[in-house]
């Protein structure tokens, strides 16, 4: 047996497990970062559009500051975020964004005196005044009052992560790749590290340590249709609940992204809508003005979703021997403004489509050749390992989580755009703190013996599995999960689809338990890797179609057409998924959200018709609290952050819940 000891082990070479890292590091804890992949090529990169945090230096961001940012994030979680964090996140947000500057990230930067731009698709003319010339720019992107997300051209994730993983480098952080975490160890509600299969030889190694973080992204692969890498399984959420310790949370809240392009499923940043671009039907008619007459193609990405397959349901999508879908026009941004600030977009368009979406050609039809086909997808996980405001799991001590592979819970229901790449930076600030502090307060405590056990029970497994030779092929039971997952737990959803799905998965997890391998080596197989990692899988998707089956309510990405209102006065709480060991379904509870806590007590959202909420009697109670704590604040001189601590006091470590300078209003 291989032991491998650390303070701090970090599973995920993403850009929160690799800023997490950097916390734990500069405080002198002896750092591991455990990834499937060669960390600088982690499903990170992907992110194109940008980060949110409010910067206020553009014409266009003027007036934006923590307030604004915290009340479009609460508006777009549909209020099932935690409003705590959700304040963490948006007063740490600008402090991220110029550490990232220091470490090289070349954010693209103002040009001071007129800009063009494409404001609901007519050409504007935009004038930056001299004192923000050089400072860091903004678009605009759905469900944002402000010009808030700040970007690299589309390649923002990818510019972060080389920023990020070269501070690592600098800090001698040990990263260690192709490396798969397959189950965690732990004793007397203690997490002590994790048993890792090498992805190279097969061989398994237990890696202990002071305290261990999940940050292994998201689960959109138990989808058909996604825009998440082959890597993103979900598998780190899945051994977290496999300890039957460590709880989910809110499973069943999964967004669709508006504007992947078909067939293959390659996202085009939300930017192309930020920067002015327009949605199209079949008749070249642009439509979403007609759903959503305020924000149109900038509404939220759940509403945006949603209104696409209405309008595909309505008869005016564009067939394809893939299906139907829409178009994506981002021609009327002109040539040099796609190949400046979208050249990613052009490059997907021209190798995966063969089209040019700067072309402003129109064809006999009066369709633009440029015009990209386009159709929402599973996209981002707002559930995952339900943890405290600190990143730990509340039932679990010493497991930390951040990211997409957490329920931190800043997103509720529904994430904005720019708001996860901004998350993965700034949680990694906070919660990597928090649990660099763990690692020097406390030791471990843990025996060899009992550490062998874990090793013993997972190569017993892999063994059992190489010698399997049951009824069913592990990669049909896969193929099948997604199929379901597709047709009956995807954007639009019924209980009567919701019970079937629920039925077929949990059928398919038992058919997973009996499978035949054919090749059995322990090494270079992918098919043994499947049968470790669908069997997770399916318990992931149980959690996420059983939680969507009772929450009866629509509330965010989660849209149940047999029960439209958001039910404020029985749904106002959070799905908690744990497994037992043995059971075939996952246990749900749930944990309340207090209204009378809230700054924001909840509301209209913006979108749609209004009435559409069954209102809890504490909204209207806490609103008339906040106020008359407003007024009679305002009235005695005191400023915005005493105001706001007022109304919700929050824990942030001094470091990060310092004010934020902003150009004109200084540490206002």
């Amino acid at each position: 047996m291989n032991i491998i000891y650390s303070d701090a082990l970090i599973i995920g070479g993403g850009l929160a497990g690799l800023r997490s890292a950097v916390a734990t590091a500069e405080k002198g804890n002896k750092t591991i970062v455990l990834s499937m992949c060669p960390v600088r090529r982690s499903h990170s990169a992907a992110a194109q559009g940008g980060m949110q945090a409010s910067l206020g230096n553009s014409k266009m961001s003027e007036g934006d500051n923590e307030d604004v940012h915290f009340a479009d994030t609460v508006k777009g979680s549909d209020w099932g975020c935690d409003q705590e964090v959700a304040r963490m996140f948006c007063q740490t947000a600008p402090k991220a964004i110029r550490e990232l500057a220091s470490w090289g990230v070349p954010w693209t930067r103002i040009t001071k005196g007129d800009r063009s731009a494409i404001i609901n698709a007519q050409k504007t003319t935009i004038t930056e005044s001299e004192e923000v010339h050089g400072l860091i720019h903004s678009r605009d992107f759905g469900g944002t009052k402000k010009w808030r997300t700040c970007y690299t051209a589309d390649a923002t994730g990818h510019t972060m992560l080389f920023g990020v993983a070269n501070r690592c480098a600098q800090l001698g952080v040990d990263i260690r790749d192709r490396k798969e975490a397959i189950a965690l160890i732990h004793k007397d509600g203690r997490c002590y590290g994790a048993i890792v299969r090498d992805l190279i030889t097969g061989e398994l190694d237990a890696f202990v340590a002071r305290a261990t973080m999940i940050a292994t992204g998201g689960y959109g692969r138990i989808y058909k249709h996604t825009t998440n890498a082959v890597i993103c399984e979900g598998i780190g959420a899945a051994i977290a609940l496999e300890t039957g310790v460590a709880q989910l949370g809110n499973m069943e809240a999964v967004q669709f992204h508006p504007t992947p392009i078909v067939p293959s499923g390659i996202l085009l940043t939300e930017g192309c809508r930020g920067d002015g671009g327009i949605l199209r039907d079949v008749d070249g008619h642009r439509f979403m003005p007609d759903y959503e007459p305020e924000k149109k193609e900038l509404a939220s990405r759940d509403v945006v979703s949603r209104r696409i397959m209405e309008h595909i349901r309505k008869g005016k999508g564009v067939k394809s021997p893939y299906g139907e879908h829409v178009w994506l026009d981002i021609s009327i941004l002109g040539r040099e403004h796609i190949e400046k600030n979208l050249r990613d977009v052009q490059e997907i368009c021209q190798i995966f489509n063969g089209i040019d979406p700067a072309d402003t050609e129109l064809d006999e039809n009066g369709i633009g050749k440029g015009w990209a086909p386009i159709l929402p997808m599973q996209h981002y996980s707002m559930g995952g390992i339900k943890t405290k405001p600190t990143g730990e799991s509340p039932t679990l001590k010493g497991l930390f989580s951040s990211g997409e592979a957490a329920c931190w819970d800043m997103h509720g229901f529904n994430r904005l755009g720019g708001n996860s790449v901004a998350e993965t930076v700034v949680a990694g600030m906070i919660v990597g703190d928090y649990m660099a502090d763990f690692c020097l307060e406390n030791e471990i405590d843990i025996d060899t013996k009992f550490i062998q056990s874990f090793v013993d029970k997972e190569n017993d497994y892999i063994t059992k599995l190489i010698n399997s030779d049951g009824k069913y092929n592990i990669f049909e039971i896969k193929n099948k999960m997604k199929d379901i997952m597709w047709e009956h737990v995807a954007i639009f959803r019924t209980g009567e689809g919701l019970e079937k799905a629920v039925k077929e998965l949990e059928e398919l997890y038992k058919e997973s338990l009996n499978i035949k391998i054919s090749n059995k080596e322990r090494f270079g197989n992918p098919e043994l890797e499947e049968a470790y990692r669908v069997p997770k899988m399916l318990k992931l998707a149980l959690c996420v179609a059983k939680g969507a089956l009772d929450r009866t309510e629509s509330r965010g990405a989660h849209y149940r057409e047999d029960y439209p209102k958001r039910d404020d006065a029985n749904w106002l709480k959070r799905t908690l998924a744990s497994w037992k060991d043995g059971d075939t379904m996952p246990t749900l509870t749930y944990e309340p959200l207090d209204i009378m806590k809230m700054e924001m007590p909840p509301a209209f959202r913006g979108y749609g018709a209004k009435g559409n909420i069954i209102e809890h009697a504490d909204s209207a109670k806490r609103q008339k609290e906040v106020d008359e704590t407003k007024e009679r604040l305002k009235a005695e001189g005191k400023g915005r952050y005493e105001i706001q601590d007022a109304l919700m006091h929050y824990e942030l470590q001094p470091k990060f819940k310092a004010p934020n300078q902003r150009v004109g209003v200084g540490n206002e």
